[in-house]
């Protein structure tokens, strides 16, 4: 009969695989300012951190108790570290979504260059997740009126599945190959208001290389994206999204003739992506988006306990925790491929943490 693990055995491996991530995004994320560095270095606080979230312990109270209850197991995973205070812990769990967001990163270009999943195609989109406390109106805003018990880092923000939602969003891009793993490669989190079509700019020079195509819904619908994506030559990358009728009475508008040269380059431009939207390529390449990406955001929400509202209060804390979520789920993925195991046991490695 086979050995049976023994209780931690996959949380220390977890760890072990989480250390060297952290402390190769501290060494390329370096702090910089004035004064001296801190005592507990960076990546510490960023391995206690996603080892707390995927114990999927909610608060930052939580996080740090169990690490103080369980302080031997502390001292054996980060040997000659100091054990943060509490105030430490508070204070600086709100600047670490820095070191998580290289941490996507750079797993995201470890997945690549092993071959785990093909970066080909990447889909891309923003998910709403409500915010903690009452709703603050419109109406209170404008007048500057804060009720009790209200996130005030909290924006309004609008999505077809959602309707009307106070709270917050994460953009995620990740792999739309046409068989093997969904991959997150670049992530980031705002205010449910934040435009998806500035918050993609950032992450556009960060795209791999091998990327031929971009499919993204019609909120993605931009002059200035598309060309962003589209201006590497040498990939000849594509960006496929919906294009919004821009509304505009026939009697203004001028004639192709008479619009200056570069109006002339754009409308070329979008016809030229319209079409290859709608040839037979281009449609089956957009169906892979509604079985990647949003299939992805419903699995790390289900995971992480996000369906109803995030966990903390104020942007800072809630950018650290989701993006702590999302690199722990690549962690998890990256176990089960070390391990040649299936994708589809996550729920089953964090439960049995």
């Amino acid at each position: 009969m086979p050995k049976r693990a023994t209780d931690g055995a996959l949380l220390d491996q977890l760890v072990s695989l989480s250390i060297p991530l952290c402390q190769r995004a501290e060494k390329e994320s370096p702090r910089t300012g004035p004064g001296r560095k801190p005592t507990i270095p960076d990546w510490v606080l960023t391995v206690m951190i996603m080892v707390g979230v995927m114990l999927r312990k909610k608060t930052k109270s939580a996080q740090l108790v169990w690490w103080q209850q369980h302080h031997a197991d502390f001292n054996r995973w980060l040997p000659g570290q100091k054990m943060p205070s509490r105030s430490t812990f508070y204070e600086r769990y709100r600047r670490m979504h820095r070191l998580f967001r290289r941490a996507i990163k750079l797993q995201g270009e470890t997945a690549v260059a092993r071959g785990w999943t093909d970066p080909a195609c990447i889909a891309v989109d923003k998910s709403l997740v409500a915010g903690r406390g009452r709703p603050w109106k419109p109406a209170d805003r404008r007048r500057h009126f804060v009720p009790r018990r209200v996130d005030t880092d909290t924006t309004w923000g609008y999505s077809d599945y959602h309707g009307w939602v106070q709270g917050y969003s994460f953009e995620v891009l990740v792999t739309a190959p046409r068989q093997g793993a969904i991959w997150p490669l670049l992530a980031s989190v705002d205010t449910a208001s934040r435009s998806e079509q500035k918050s993609i700019l950032e992450k556009v020079p960060d795209l791999p290389a091998a990327t031929k195509y971009v499919l993204a819904d019609s909120g993605y619908d931009s002059n200035t994206v598309a060309e962003e994506v589209e201006a590497d030559k040498a990939c000849r990358r594509r960006f496929l999204c919906p294009q919004v009728r821009r509304w505009r009475p026939a009697r203004t508008r001028p004639s192709f003739s008479r619009q200056s040269q570069e109006r002339q380059r754009h409308r070329r431009l979008r016809d030229t992506r319209r079409a290859f939207l709608k040839s037979r390529l281009g449609r089956s390449l957009y169906k892979r988006r509604k079985t990647t990406v949003e299939p992805f955001h419903a699995q790390l929400k289900h995971l992480f306990d996000l369906e109803y509202r995030v966990w903390h209060w104020g942007l800072e804390n809630n950018r650290t925790m989701i993006l702590s979520a999302i690199c722990a789920y690549q962690l998890l993925l990256t176990h089960n491929h070390t391990k040649r195991r299936r994708v589809a046991t996550l729920q089953c490695l964090l439960d049995a943490l």
